[in-house]
């Protein structure tokens, strides 16, 4: 029976073992990334991985990424063309995610994929996924730890929150390092699918978008990382209900960076959303930010948490 909160294991090897053994027993556990904090499980076993979307609530048309420790176990899983290859050595270990057609035999359960031929894959750069992967010796299927289409987790205390009583153990590293999810790109069309920390400026000739209404990869919902309570963009100033988050020039009650630094500004956004939702103001409001380099991956995540809700 899973309790009615999740234990928090600060990170080392106990929390590494005892994680990688609950992995094994086809239960999925919370673990850090340098992205966010991610629900890992098996993704070689359909049960584990549908306990991940039950604990989530995640609709099963939405794929999942796939960690991986290195490209030895990359290859068991997706196929890697020349321009795959170059792109794995160039930010792999790292916060980029490609979505690649699956190898001939691949372990990876077909729910990972949402019944799609591809499957979309990462070898994260922290110490504790690489870890828990290389424990559990199992690549592990980890979309973020939160209930589906809320804010994403930066911290061990979000995970709690967000999935009591729905899983058994968070490994707290302390907060993410870049603090929003990977790039997400399709190396056979050079397409940007979502926009993340690698920004667009580091993918020379990949273009962005995706068909409208297909889901292809993780994260491209309408509505998704959503607080509970409404939210307007480009606020200058907030109104007397709402509790405003801001950015540069633009104070408020928290701020993603005072001074303009968009770095700064993605690690600290879900942290920020999450204060704002847990505030005594009905309404959030968030200060204009820049669609430059990091800016449009921030916008992107601000732009679906604010999209109508039916």
């Amino acid at each position: 029976m899973t309790p009615a909160n999740p234990r928090i294991l600060p990170y080392g090897e106990a929390a590494l073992g005892e994680a990688a053994a609950l992995i094994r027993r086809g239960e999925s556990v919370a673990v850090p990334t340098e992205t966010v904090y991610g629900l890992a499980a098996d993704a070689t076993d359909s049960d584990a991985v549908a306990g991940i979307y039950a604990a989530k609530g995640r609709p099963s048309f939405n794929p999942l990424i796939v960690h991986v420790a290195d490209m030895a176990m990359a290859e068991t899983i997706a196929r890697f063309d020349h321009e795959a290859r170059a792109l794995a050595a160039r930010f792999w270990p790292g916060p980029l995610t490609m979505v690649l057609p699956l190898a001939e035999g691949s372990p990876v359960a077909s729910l990972v994929t949402a019944g799609l031929p591809t499957v979309a894959l990462r070898m994260p750069d922290h110490r504790a996924m690489q870890g828990l992967i290389r424990a559990s010796g199992r690549p592990l299927a980890a979309p973020s730890a939160n209930a589906s289409g809320g804010i994403s987790p930066t911290r061990a205390a979000h995970v709690a929150a967000s999935l009591a009583g729905r899983i058994p153990l968070v490994i707290d590293d302390g907060a993410t390092s870049a603090g929003i999810e990977s790039t997400i790109v399709d190396p056979a069309l050079r397409r940007i699918l979502r926009p993340g920390p690698v920004p667009a400026e580091d993918l020379p000739g990949y273009a962005t978008g995706v068909t409208p209404g297909a889901i292809t990869a993780p994260g491209q919902l309408a509505s998704h990382y959503a607080p509970s309570k409404p939210l307007r963009l480009q606020a200058e100033q907030a109104a007397a209900d709402e509790w405003l988050i801001g950015f540069g020039a633009v104070t408020g009650d928290d701020t993603l960076s005072a001074t303009g630094d968009l770095r700064e500004a993605a690690a600290c956004l879900f942290d920020a959303l999450h204060r704002a939702d847990a505030s005594d103001r009905p309404r959030i409001a968030v200060a204009p930010i820049p669609s430059t380099g990091l800016g449009w991956a921030i916008r992107d995540r601000l732009a679906r948490a604010a999209y109508p809700r039916g």
